[in-house]
């Protein structure tokens, strides 16, 4: 099939769409998702389809989750919009306690193949209530899947898969993405659970998911500049994770650096991390942001970003070869004390 060159948003709206076209079940509902979302990723979608199908709700996400699982439990596949990852807090009994646990309590009786989009990461200049990565939150709760695409081919085929799935599915746009541009190919099949290598190196695997792995791509690429070959591993799905690639990848360079725009302590590259440690015996690390809110001034919120410089200098912290390396005004290696 054709490539098709569209932004990360657009892919989205595509994906959807074409699940919309063939299964009259498909539905969505939340706030702005009327005019296209905040992020226009439902762009076009009312008006094709109709108040009826592209539902605008109430501000209340308990209610918008709760529906969905409602309607999921009677056969539909809704699409709930929860606007950013910070606003799901307002529907955690929905999605902790109904949504991922009802196909374990009711015996299989009861299928919710909901698709709950939460945009999660920085978002610019947004502080503390906008800009948080809880992927791990989820990746902790039995009964769901947690998908963090990081490319619009990423997010049009796992959102592609997401809506074709009988269980309930945590997706996680980057909020940062979305004017993202890159080639498309509608006939590429996600497979859930199966990373994308991206570069293959031989002196250290970086492991990375959303928007981090295109620091770790760039990072990849100041090492390489330097004389160190660098894996650069994404690992889209992180319940199911791809445990085979990663262990085989860090078996065969003995380092692995686990890179993340969550906070650190706590965070997702820890089960990474211990996993490969356990199975391997490779040496670990981990690079993610310090246990801080995010600030709304600009550098402020430098201090929470991941930078490559960062993932540069961890690196080479890890590989204990410690060569000069150029931090610029505001990449300073975060602190994880706090």
């Amino acid at each position: 099939m054709a490539l098709n060159r569209m932004t990360y948003a657009e892919a989205a709206v595509r994906a959807v769409s074409n699940a919309m076209q063939r299964d009259p079940s498909v539905v969505v509902l939340g706030e702005d998702v009327g005019r296209g979302g905040i992020f226009g990723q439902y762009k076009g979608l009312q008006a094709s389809f109709g108040p009826d199908r592209v539902v605008d709700t109430p501000i209340s996400e308990a209610t918008i989750v709760g529906a969905g699982v409602g309607m999921a439990l009677v056969g539909m596949r809704p699409v709930v919009e929860l606007r950013v990852v910070d606003f799901a807090m307002c529907a955690m009994d929905e999605i902790v306690n109904q949504a991922a646990k009802n196909r374990y309590m009711f015996g299989g009786q009861g299928r919710v193949p909901l698709v709950m989009r939460m945009p999660i990461g920085l978002w610019s200049n947004s502080a503390a209530q906008h800009s948080q990565s809880l992927e791990a939150w989820f990746a902790h709760l039995p009964g769901v899947v947690v998908m963090c695409p990081a490319t619009p081919q990423d997010n049009f085929s796992m959102l592609t898969q997401a809506l074709q799935g009988e269980d309930p599915v945590i997706y996680m746009e980057n909020k940062e993405l979305w004017t993202l541009e890159g080639e498309v190919d509608e006939s590429i099949v996600c497979v859930p659970g199966r990373a994308n290598v991206l570069r293959r190196g031989d002196d250290l695997t970086l492991v990375s998911w959303s928007a981090a792995v295109h620091t770790a791509s760039a990072a990849a690429a100041q090492l390489a500049e330097q004389g160190v070959q660098a894996s650069v591993i994404d690992l889209g799905t992180l319940w199911p994770w791809d445990r085979e690639a990663v262990l085989d990848d860090c078996a065969r360079t003995g380092h692995l650096l686990v890179v993340h725009d969550a906070v650190q302590a706590g965070g997702f590259g820890a089960e990474i991390a211990a996993t490969a440690a356990q199975a391997t015996g490779c040496r670990v690390a981990r690079l993610g942001a310090p246990r801080i809110p995010v600030g709304y001034a600009t550098r402020l919120e430098s201090v929470a970003r991941i930078t490559p410089a960062a993932v540069v200098q961890a690196a080479f912290n890890l590989l204990s070869t410690h060569p000069s390396v150029r931090i610029e005004p505001g990449e300073e290696v975060p602190s994880h004390s706090l």
